[in-house]
């Protein structure tokens, strides 16, 4: 009875057992709570094929995306102090970096790069929400200096994409400094009257929106991203009353004459290609390469072609 419990029983159990399913295969929608399919789902870009909701994606999937052939080339940004407040709450801050590091595969919130989308030279900064919320903090800072200083040099266009829930409370006082910071950096693009286009997607809150994403020459949004300074649970908290239905997403804020487009992503590589190429007084963008044309054939060609098509008759 042992043998059979034992060692047939289990035999029996593993060949018919039923294999178990990936875990990470399907994705819910947190809109519509659809089951996607999780390569249906990469291919239109983290954006629900039911409802078109927007979901979060990394900056590496959306440079990707965004350059001729998906390839970039990233901009190194100095590394600023690791820990200058020594700040702990319930955890230290090295810590939180650490496990923010392992969970994304990013050193830090910001990525930075050079290409080429539709044929036309860029240098592009997207912020990875997942990383800390994107908070702003000293390296973000760096980065969109780096950024600047990039563009300026190579004479290209920036175009960021922004992501945050605000300045980094680990880094104090330091994390507020990139807003004048930047907002510096942003100057000195204007002043080498070279385009700055804003990205802003779901959400851009507090210090983020109050400095470098809301300069730019231009600003699109994705749909039902949340945009501004104060969420509104907080401004309904304060002022006592109802706010309207949509406040501070992007098609209210598009309503209202705070933004110039609102584009699906999926749509946005197209979107940012004309606008780049117009701003920057270029001819429209070839959307499909013709294929090269056939060499001319030379007369000893033409002549043994005949005497094959002879010689078959």
């Amino acid at each position: 009875m042992n043998w059979i419990n034992n060692y047939v029983r289990p035999r029996i159990n593993s060949i018919f057992s039923r294999r178990e399913t990936p875990e990470n295969l399907w994705t819910k929608c947190d809109d519509c709570g659809t089951m996607l399919f999780h390569r249906e789902l990469a291919d239109n870009l983290n954006v629900c094929t039911n409802c078109g909701h927007h979901m979060h994606i990394t900056p590496r999937a959306r440079f990707g995306a965004l350059f001729d052939g998906g390839i970039f080339n990233e901009v190194a940004v100095p590394a600023p102090t690791t820990d200058p407040l020594q700040f702990r709450d319930q955890k230290k801050y090295p810590d939180r970096l650490r496990a923010a590091q392992k969970q994304t595969g990013e050193a830090e919130a910001m990525l930075v790069a050079t290409g080429e989308i539709g044929r036309t030279p860029i240098v592009a900064c997207a912020q990875d929400f997942s990383f800390m919320a994107g908070s702003m903090g000293m390296y973000v800072g760096n980065a969109i200096i780096a950024a600047a200083e990039e563009a300026v040099k190579l004479h290209r266009p920036l175009v960021l994409f922004s992501a945050a829930g605000g300045a980094r409370m680990q880094e104090g006082i330091l994390s507020l400094m990139q807003m004048p910071r930047t907002t510096v950096a942003i100057q000195m693009l204007k002043e080498a009257n070279l385009p700055y286009i804003v990205v802003l997607t779901h959400p851009t809150t507090g210090g983020v929106t109050a400095s470098y994403a809301m300069l730019g020459d231009v600003h699109i949004a994705e749909p039902n991203a949340l945009i501004c300074f104060a969420g509104p649970r907080v401004i309904e908290q304060t002022i006592r009353e109802k706010l309207p239905e949509g406040f501070q997403r992007a098609e209210y804020l598009l309503e209202h004459g705070m933004l110039d487009r609102v584009t699906p992503r999926t749509d946005m590589r197209r979107e940012l290609i004309t606008i780049t190429r117009m701003l920057l007084g270029m001819p429209p963008a070839v959307w499909g390469d013709l294929p090269a044309p056939a060499k001319p054939e030379s007369d000893a060609d033409i002549a043994a072609a005949e005497d094959a098509e002879a010689d078959t008759k």
